[in-house]
């Protein structure tokens, strides 16, 4: 495939998504995928990654309420290989094993890099679980067996699960390195406004939009959370479930359900500009205070980058790594029909004369 052949052809409107990840941005079009890094020489490389969206493979994954789930679960195994791919891409990974993760290797048969994401993968499914369902569930069968009705303790055990949320976000943005995460990922938002605004794709006009925007992955969980609240309020009335593991079950099963309704929710809010629109979406927004900072101009550079290659594809000539990633020095260098100039040859000793 050639530089040029990712594009979306026509004017069909579509939106532009994202994702922040360690040191750079993934953006995300209806065909395909572009992640930028900023490495520590100040370059900035790209893979550009087509894909077939489901839906077109299977057109009953694009039905309402089904495509929130298919989204969920697509943008969670999409989520993990972008964070994967962006690791490699600043080439972190390319220190010698050590020899435990060498005898690791050897007997499980793959990549160290496979195990240390399969087990980050384990633990953060166990401790999301955990977190956002075992306790709120005990929770609630603690209070129903002291003898509260099913509107205090789902209320209760809905709140806990935001409270959760919320301090968890605060406390993870101490750590340096997400904090830079989290600026990027304000560059994320400040570039998919200026894109959508039809202004040209500068630093500049991007710096000058809000950081928080109402597609984000932050205003869908606090969306999953408020409709779980509202579903389970319903269901506890009609099917009250005592037992822990039971309770923890019945959460658990409900997950693909409450993602179909959010998803559905999230799309309705951020693409409608009535007042009851605007006004629904401010928690979901806040909450983002909390997940953004302002960035610097060399991240919103990377975001531009990302956006400008996912909907146009390399510029000719753009320079590759072995691994066929794009190296651009600068944003300009991304832009549709940029003109890459030779460099000139440096003056060599002057040559006797015959």
């Amino acid at each position: 495939m050639s530089d040029k052949s990712c594009p979306i052809g026509g004017k069909r409107k579509f939106d532009v998504g994202g994702q922040a990840v360690l040191e750079g941005v993934m953006m995300r079009s209806p065909n395909a995928t572009a992640v930028t890094v900023r490495r520590p020489d100040g370059t900035m490389v790209t893979k550009l990654t087509p894909f077939v969206p489901m839906k077109e493979k299977h057109p009953w994954m694009g039905k309402p309420f089904l495509r929130g789930i298919v989204n969920m679960c697509t943008m969670l195994y999409y989520g993990m290989n972008t964070l994967s791919d962006a690791t490699k891409m600043l080439g972190i990974l390319d220190e010698e094993p050590t020899k435990f993760e060498k005898w690791l290797a050897k007997k499980l048969g793959k990549g160290v890099d496979k195990i240390v994401m399969a087990v980050a993968i384990v633990l953060a499914v166990a401790l999301s679980l955990g977190l956002f369902m075992a306790l709120p569930a005990g929770l609630e069968s603690v209070l129903k067996s002291s003898g509260m009705g099913p509107v205090g303790y789902t209320l209760l055990g809905g709140l806990l699960k935001i409270a959760l949320l919320m301090g968890y976000m605060f406390l993870v943005s101490f750590v340096p390195d997400i904090r830079r995460t989290f600026q990027y990922h304000g560059a994320e938002h400040k570039s998919v406004h200026c894109q959508e605004s039809g202004l040209p794709l500068t630093p500049e006009n991007a710096q000058t939009f809000s950081r928080l925007h109402p597609r984000c992955g932050t205003a869908f969980l606090l969306i999953v959370f408020s409709i779980s609240i509202l579903l389970f309020l319903v269901l506890n009335l009609l099917v009250p479930i005592s037992n822990f593991f039971l309770r923890f079950l019945f959460h658990l099963a409900m997950l693909p359900v409450v993602a179909g309704v959010s998803y559905e929710v999230l799309m309705g809010l951020a693409h409608s500009d009535s007042r009851i629109a605007r006004i629904l979406r401010i928690p979901g927004m806040q909450l983002q205070r909390l997940t953004t900072r302002e960035p610097d101009a060399s991240m919103l550079e990377c975001a531009i980058v990302s956006v400008n290659v996912v909907l146009n594809g390399f510029p000719e000539g753009t320079p590759k790594t072995p691994e066929g990633w794009g190296i651009f020095k600068s944003y300009e260098e991304s832009e549709p029909g940029y003109v890459r100039t030779a460099a000139l040859p440096e003056e060599g000793p002057a040559l006797p004369e015959a």
